[in-house]
């Protein structure tokens, strides 16, 4: 498994782009989808909602269980992802690239985002 090294990582196992105009996009991790198992219902916050670092704003089910869905940083939807809504298994299958949840302008951005390798490490422990 391999964390690009481009994305910024949650303790929660989220993952956040780059910020362009303001904007980023997070998803969940590789390792996340792995341990959630086969997602079959994705509830994500709709556009105009806000959203608050570490506090949960969606929800993951899988073939296994029910996960909340944590924001990684502060700030308002811009965009959700309707193709991970109508396919959840999108996030199994490319949890990098389609697979991604929505998209955030952001407020404010907390500082323990971890870098691929801190994140990798993370979950080796």
């Amino acid at each position: 498994m391999s964390n690009p090294q481009q994305l910024r990582y949650s303790k929660e196992h989220e993952w956040l782009s780059a910020v362009e105009d303001g904007v980023a996009t997070v998803g969940i991790t590789e390792h996340a989808a792995n341990a959630l198992g086969d997602v079959v219902f994705v509830q994500l916050p709709a556009v105009g909602d806000t959203v608050t670092a570490g506090e949960s704003c969606g929800e993951l089910e899988s073939t296994k269980s029910v996960s909340d869905l944590y924001a990684p940083v502060t700030g308002e939807i811009v965009e959700a992802n309707q193709d991970v809504v109508d396919d959840p298994s999108l996030v199994n299958s490319a949890p990098f690239e389609g697979g991604w949840l929505f998209k955030v302008r952001i407020a404010d951005e907390p500082e323990d985002l971890l870098s691929a390798d801190e994140y990798t490490a993370f979950t080796a422990g």
